[in-house]
Parts: structure tokens; sequence; C-alpha cells
């Protein structure tokens, strides 16, 4: 499943975690392309992630609990 990650509504992000959430939930990004795409969302452009089927329900409470406005593409 393809999901766009909008952008990041938190008052004091923590790149971190998101870039953590990211690596963990996606089915091919590693750390250091996770904190690239972290530091791309945080400046205000949408990022493309692929997440697999059977992890999408976690993978979705995770990004809200980041306070991670994202879009799902079929």
């Amino acid at each position: 499943m393809k999901i766009n990650l909008l952008s990041c509504d938190a008052k004091r992000p923590d790149r971190r975690a998101i870039a953590s959430c990211i690596e963990e939930n996606s089915s091919n990004i590693d750390g250091s392309l996770a904190g690239e795409l972290t530091d791309i969302l945080l400046e205000g452009d949408p990022v493309d992630i692929e997440v697999d089927d059977k992890n999408s329900s976690s993978a979705f409470r995770a990004f809200r609990k980041l306070d991670i406005d994202y879009e799902i593409v079929e």
C-alpha cells in the first residue's frame, strides 16, 4: 500500500521518532533514507512511502501519534 505523508503538525516534532517510525513501517527504507525523508517532510514537502498491507493499521496509528497527516494512494 502506498501512503503520502503530507505534513507534521507537531509543535516540537521529534526527528528521531519520525525517522524510526518511517523506517519501521515502510517496506524498503533504511535508517539513513528515513532520516532524509524526515527532513523533507519537516520542511513541508510530501513524502511517498510503501507500507505492507499487514502492518497498515499499526502504521496509521503511529503516524497519527506523531501528528503526521497522511493520505492513502491506491
